[in-house]
């Protein structure tokens, strides 16, 4: 005992600092849908906060006595540091990724530990005595619980369910709970999972009534035979009372529980056609209901099975995240997310890095969605000490990461849409881990076990890792991988599934690749999909100082250790907005696959399990349009038609679309589609008939003195000056995986000097027109370009041929080839032929498409939480500026907003943007690639941009 403290001081310390599991719990179970009484203890509870357990009063306030200025309202669920009403001192959300926010010293934990007192009053009436239960849903970091001033117990396992028995603590009327919560335990050690660290009870707290000869527990197991199309229900109940179930769509009515019941002809669960049985267990004093799915999972040659059928994972890794509430997410926000998930071609979810919300999983089966339950772990903090001392590794741990791998499996063990359970994520290897898979697989053996840190495979039913590379993936899909020393383990890994839990990865502009690994997954059988990082930003709704609302990233709050804007990766904004990343997905995992090649539609089912009756198919082509008449598919069946000759010659967009409304989406959604894009229009020709006079005009064209552009048809235009370089994005701030040139990009940039590009003009000539060769030198460099600006003009149209040839010792790769005009005036609407209507990068923008579109200048831009080079469309014949000019040309590139780069890389938040009067347009000739090497791979090297010789054909008209 540290003889400065207290004996209750020290007596808390060593609670807070113990290793052992929770105390005082009831054995871990699933969670139910009984027709017993619930009790929400949801709402206003009393609280006070102390700043370490050396500072916390002793004063018996687990019996509901304390009162003062020191109290305050806590609403519950939720995070104290996201209510400031509940009292000063109460911390700030703090966010890391690998490192932990405190030294890395197991088990203890710092001084400054805010500890915080809960108090709420409740009554019980007869319906919930003399037996009943407490529980709580998720607890950060961990808690001691108290009723009527006795003790229940411990919660250790933040984002795990505890229940406690109240037989003997509950009394009729009034009773006081009492909960005292601490920001930090030796079980964050366990917790270190790449989000905000946000104590609180987050997550519901109910009393629940337990009726004499009720039933403790269910396990179903549903199997279903693909060869005869036959099931096999089985219920396990533990109950004091004689159990029975009722079915009838099954035919069973009343009969025994724990018995096996063969059924005939079952319609089988899958993540594309999730039918459910309604199953009633009864005893004498109560009901459960069960919403049951027969399927079979298995491994068969290495491939991912259910029901006799491969499937193919087309996933996100999903954070439970509100930007109001932190991880308190509400069960109408969570199927909001999973309908966006479902319209945008995902099949599946893996739960990072723990368990979600015991309703999450009714809405999976409900809605179809493949999930992948993660236990409550992660140490990747220790990785700075090579995991010397991981928990994973240490004897003392033992009993508690079992009981996290316990309360998972058991809590969700019933539901059709789990397929697999992962004993956590980034926690190293060790003898515990060993022994959560021994049970797991013992415990649960009809569903598949992941654990992506031990690359040795020996207990796992899927080999995995995160963010490799396409080439390493193709030689695992292909076979050659890098053979393990041990014949044996090598035989079973050689035998599994691959998947990859986390590629793709969504900070900022991006991801690049998504259609190289989904080519893979599709070519090679073993590879089974994976699941993108990830699914939400996790920003934090906020305001500055002067009122503008924003959403704050790491270090934010002043944090004085944290990963920044890493937080910030998902395909979805924190108010589910979508992102470029998730509509690119959408492409890249459609379901059916649409080309067309002349006047011929070839169209392949993609689906696993279900024939493509539920769609129906439609042509366009301009404001022509019509119906194809395209046969029934089974899974993996294709066919190939005739466009109907109205159709055109230009271009054709096929459409795959619901044809009646389905739980996810509604009639007419679009869920796949395919183009044939004409060839673009020729460039119009400008016949010189103007030549530059001596106040620089040059028909519609001003020039100065320098034979810089002032102004195109009477707007001011300064311009068009050399641009190679773009405000970096957060893969060009990292060094991926698979590496070009030494360092980042945004490092090879840097030493080129790419932002700093001087002109000195080395000729103009005045012709029929106007030809300006300029030397663009980066400065303290000797490399440069050298451009050729030729003007051209009539009365009605000026045109620019241009010309760019690299000079000297340029480095790897550059951002772009471009040049930028800036207009000097508001622009605030533009229209355009070509790509979109989102953006698009080389190895990215997927979603995009050929057409005719328009959007504002402000709807152009991609407001990420961090602001970065976006917003680019490619692919472009011809672009309108409302109150400005109309460019034409070759395909070509653009990007139009009211910043400089310069701008966009000095503001942190998209709120700390100025405010212009100018417009900036750059038309590009080319760009680098986005890749993913914030986390994985870099740019690909199709995608790579070295210094080059580049040309742009462009022709000005007005408006």
């Amino acid at each position: 005992m540290n003889a400065e403290l207290s004996r209750p001081a020290a007596d808390l310390l060593t609670e807070i600092e113990s290793i052992a599991p929770p105390e005082g719990t009831c054995p871990p179970r699933a969670w139910l849908h009984s027709d017993a009484p619930v009790l929400s203890l949801n709402g206003t509870w009393r609280v006070r906060f102390s700043p370490s357990a050396a500072e916390t009063p002793d004063d018996g306030w687990q019996t509901g006595t304390g009162s003062g200025k020191d109290w305050g309202d806590l609403t519950v669920p939720g995070h104290w540091a996201l209510q400031p009403r509940a009292g000063q001192g109460t911390g700030a959300p703090w966010y890391t990724n690998v490192q932990y926010p405190f030294p890395v010293d197991p088990p203890h934990v710092p001084d400054d530990n805010v500890i915080g007192d809960h108090v709420t009053r409740f009554k019980l009436d007869d319906r919930f005595l003399p037996h009943a239960r407490l529980r709580f849903g998720g607890v950060e970091a961990g808690a001691t619980v108290w009723l009527n001033g006795e003790r229940l117990g411990t919660i250790r396992g933040s984002r795990l369910t505890h229940e406690f028995d109240l037989t003997g603590f509950a009394r009729a009327g009034d009773n006081v709970l009492a909960v005292r919560v601490f920001q930090w335990t030796a079980a964050s050690y366990a917790e270190d999972q790449d989000m905000w660290w946000l104590p609180g009870i987050f997550r519901d707290v109910e009393v629940l009534a337990r009726p004499v000869g009720g039933i403790e527990d269910v396990f179903v197991h549903a199997d279903y035979d693909p060869s005869t199309g036959d099931g096999e229900l089985t219920v396990e109940v533990s109950s004091d009372g004689a159990a029975v179930i009722d079915c009838p769509e099954l035919g069973l009515s009343g009969v025994p529980a724990d018995q096996r019941h063969p059924v005939a002809e079952v319609r089988p669960w899958t993540a594309e056609t999730p039918h459910r049985y309604r199953v009633v267990v009864s005893t004498a004093t109560e009901q459960v209901t069960l919403q049951v799915g027969f399927r079979r999972i298995e491994v068969v040659d290495a491939q991912l099975m259910v029901n006799g059928r491969p499937i193919l994972l087309r996933g996100m890794n999903r954070h439970e995240f509100d930007p109001d509430h932190g991880r308190f997410v509400s069960p109408e926000r969570a199927r909001t997310e999973l309908l966006i998930m479902k319209q945008h071609n995902v099949n599946a979810v893996r739960t990072s890095h723990y368990p979600p919300a015991a309703w999450f999983c009714d809405l999976a089966d409900e809605l179809g969605l493949w999930v992948m339950v993660e236990n409550d772990l992660e140490t990747h903090g220790f990785v700075s000490g090579h995991f010397d001392g991981d928990p994973a590794k240490e004897p003392a741990w033992r009993d508690a990461l079992l009981d996290r791998m316990h309360r998972t499996v058991e809590r969700d063990k019933n539901h059709p849409s789990v397929f697999c359970w992962s004993l956590g994520n980034e926690a190293g290897d060790g003898d515990n881990l060993a022994a959560m898979a021994d049970w797991t697989n013992d415990r649960d053996p009809d569903r598949l076990l992941h654990y992506e840190g031990d690359q040795r495979s020996g207990k796992v039913g899927l080999w995995s890792q995160m963010y490799t590379s396409h080439a390493d993936v193709l030689a695992i899909g292909e076979g050659r991988e890098e053979p393990l020393a041990d014949p044996e383990l090598q035989r079973h890994r050689s035998g599994l599934p691959f998947v990859l839990c986390e590629y793709g990865h969504a900070l900022g502009t991006g991801p690049g690749g998504m259609s190289e690994y989904q080519e893979l997954f599709e070519t090679h059988p073993r590879l089974a999909g994976g699941f993108v990082w990830e699914w939400i930003d996790h920003g934090i709704r906020t305001t500055d100082d002067h009122g503008r609302e924003f959403f704050a990233y790491g270090g934010d709050f002043g944090e004085p250790l944290h990963d920044g804007a890493f937080v910030t990766d998902g395909c979805v904004f924190p108010d589910l907005t979508t992102k470029p990343a998730l509509r690119d997905f959408k492409k890249v995992a459609e379901p059916v696959r649409i080309s067309i090649a002349d006047n011929r539609v070839t169209i392949r089912n993609g689906y696993d399990h279900r024939d493509t009756s539920h769609l129906s198919f439609v042509w366009t082509a301009g404001r022509k349009h019509g119906e194809l008449d395209v046969p029934v598919l089974e899974s993996g069946e294709e066919t190939t038609m005739t466009l109907p000759r109205k159709a055109g010659s230009g271009t054709v967009t096929v459409s795959a679309l619901i044809a009646e409304d389905l739980p996810w989406g509604e009639a007419g959604y679009e869920i796949a589609w395919g183009q044939r894009v004409a060839e673009p229009p020729p460039v119009p020709t400008v016949r010189p008939r103007r030549r530059l006079d001596d106040r620089g005009r040059l028909g519609p064209a001003r020039f100065d003195g320098r034979h810089r552009l002032t102004s195109l048809f009477g707007v001011p235009v300064s311009g068009p000056e050399l641009v190679l370089g773009r405000a970096p994005t957060h893969n060009d701030l990292a060094r991926g995986t698979v590496r070009v040139g030494d360092g980042s990009a945004d490092q090879v940039w840097q030493r080129q000097r790419l932002d700093l590009l001087q002109p000195r003009l080395l000729s103009a000539t005045l012709t029929d027109g106007l030809e300006v060769r300029q030397r663009w030198g980066a400065l303290g460099q000797q490399a440069a370009v050298i451009t050729t600006m030729t003007w051209h003009a009539d009365d009605d149209a000026v045109a620019l041929s241009f010309r760019a040839e690299p000079e000297g010792p340029w480095g790897d790769y550059w951002a772009r080839i471009g040049l930028e005009f800036v207009v000097d005036k508001v622009i605030k609407k533009v229209t355009w032929t070509g790509g979109g209507p989102g953006q698009a990068y080389p190895d990215c923008g997927q979603g995009a498409r050929q057409g005719e579109w328009s959007a504002t200048v402000d709807e152009l831009q991609v407001p990420y939480l961090r602001p970065q080079e976006s917003g680019a469309r490619t692919k472009v014949s011809r672009l309108g500026l409302e109150r400005g000019f109309v460019v034409t040309g070759e395909p070509f590139g653009f990007t139009v907003r009211p910043w400089s780069q310069a701008e966009l890389v000095a503001a942190a938040h998209p709120h700390e943007l100025p405010t212009t009067d100018r417009t900036h347009l750059i038309i590009d000739a080319a760009q680098h690639g986005v890749g993913t090497a914030a986390c994985g791979p870099g740019v690909l090297p199709a995608y790579v941009l070295t210094p080059q010789p580049a040309a742009l054909e462009l022709v000005f008209t007005k408006r």
